[in-house]
């Protein structure tokens, strides 16, 4: 057990340790084989039980382009955590003490005083006057107390932390997740802006919101080197459930028709998009909105030709389908999920499907993925979700059934849509097309870069889109 509070000494300066342990973690972004990497900011939270020091380093990386700014949870102790060992940073010397440093999520002194911070509504400074962290907790109780936390695996851009809670009375109470933002950005982040609105209106579609813990720092990236913005973000944790896509993977393995629950999960997509519309503003789309999306589609398709010269023989046909997108009639921008597949849909009993994750595609900018877009977005996403589970067994003795069956769990899914929201989709199709063949389009670099084997299932949607028209 520690002792008394500790720290790093402050500077600029970011340890050889620490940029060594950053540098192998899955959400730092940087392929630079040497990162240049100073601490721009810190914020810190109390430890009252066991005088743990915690801290939160912002940490600037100009090696990438453009310079990403970090956010590094730390504790320090002068002994180590209990089975700890994985999250150890540095075991260093200062000022003649040993001290333990620790990645903050994985220490329990962390997590404690990060849910505190939230549904005590605190705050807390930071270096200079720059730095600052408010907690906020939503329409929730906070009258629990935290028996046990751990870090997801899996996790690429963020960190995630599982809480398990009582109420004070010691009975159980529904578990949170908290998502502490890694890469930072000036303004609200979208997925705590959307979650919370739908939670706070009372949908079901959505998990319920716990708190946020926004903040003030210096950001030599902006020209007024001061930015605000979300620091982390807690929600209704839903144990023991599978995701859409697992779901539909062992349906389309077993043969198992998916029609009815693709038809529910085409009702909620419209319910959450109407709900949206309610929430947040609606506008009719300008002629440069649409040039602004028309001009990023053929950006995708002439980076995918790039990656993939061999889809050159279907620049024509691309561009057709992206003209007669550009002359149809367009509808109302509204706020929409962004980055929607069957991996961002949960399957709860007794509640349906629950959808998770508003932040947007990552790649884009954090102010992009703020802005009133097409719907028709979020549907092709899904679209091509049931794609990729058809892909997933195209090498096996069941091709021919499993395309069957994402075709007709494609059907399913549009006709839940209409039904729910009285849009027809379908007289839309030559906008929905474009919709799904620029996702298309972003797949095949994206597989191209990183998985060359799954390269059939964009290219062969591709050839599918363009031979329509």
């Amino acid at each position: 057990m520690s002792v008394s509070p500790v720290s790093l000494p402050s500077t600029r300066e970011v340890r050889p340790a620490l940029a060594e342990w950053m540098a192998a973690q899955r959400w730092f972004a940087s392929g630079s084989a040497e990162p240049r990497l100073s601490r721009v900011g810190m914020w810190s939270l109390v430890d009252h039980k066991h005088q743990v020091g915690l801290e939160t380093h912002l940490i600037l990386d100009e090696s990438a382009t453009p310079p990403v700014l970090y956010q590094v949870p730390l504790s320090f102790r002068t002994s180590n955590l209990l089975g700890g060992d994985r999250a150890l940073i540095e075991r260093a010397t200062i000022d003649g003490r040993t001290i333990y440093i620790y990645d903050g999520p994985h220490d329990p002194a962390f997590t404690r005083a990060l849910l505190g911070l939230m549904l005590d509504d605190e705050a807390e400074a930071g270096e200079g006057d720059e730095t600052e962290a408010v907690g906020h907790h939503s329409l929730t109780s906070s009258e629990v107390r935290v028996t046990d936390s751990h870090v997801l695996r899996g996790e690429q851009s963020n960190t995630s932390i599982v809480f398990d809670l009582v109420h004070l009375n010691g009975k159980p109470a529904q578990p949170v997740i908290c998502k502490v933002f890694r890469a930072l950005a000036d303004g609200p982040n979208p997925d705590v802006v959307v979650q919370s609105a739908l939670s706070d209106a009372g949908s079901r579609l959505v998990p319920r919101a716990v708190g946020t813990v926004t903040g003030a720092w210096s950001d030599p990236r902006l020209p007024g080197g001061q930015a605000t913005g979300h620091f982390a973000f807690a929600q209704e944790f839903i144990p023991e459930v599978e995701d859409a896509w697992r779901v539909a993977l062992r349906s389309a393995e077993t043969g198992e028709s998916f029609s009815a629950l693709a038809r529910a999960l085409g009702e909620s997509t419209a319910q959450v998009h109407t709900e949206l519309a309610q929430l947040f503003p609606v506008r009719t789309p300008e002629a440069s909105d649409v040039g602004g999306i028309m001009a990023s589609m053929r950006e995708r398709a002439a980076q995918a030709v790039a990656e993939v010269p061999d889809l050159a023989e279907r620049q024509d046909a691309v561009e057709t389908v992206f003209r007669l997108a550009e002359s149809a009639e367009w509808p109302v921008f509204q706020r929409i999920h962004g980055d929607y597949h069957l991996g961002q849909v949960l399957g709860v009993p007794g509640r349906g499907w629950v959808i998770l994750d508003f932040e947007g595609e990552p790649l884009r900018p954090l102010a992009e993925r703020s802005e009133p877009d097409v719907t028709l977005r979020d549907v092709a996403g899904m679209l091509r979700s049931f794609d990729y589970v058809a892909g997933t067994f195209a090498a096996g003795p069941n091709a021919e059934a499993v395309r069957e069956w994402a075709l007709e769990a494609r059907e399913a899914f549009l006709d839940g849509y209409i039904t729910r929201s009285g849009n027809d989709l379908r007289a839309q199709r030559v906008l929905l097309d474009a919709f799904e063949l620029d996702k298309a389009l972003y797949e095949v670099s994206y597989e191209a870069r990183n998985r060359p084997d799954w390269l059939p299932i964009p290219v062969g949607a591709i050839r599918t889109l363009t031979e329509r028209v």
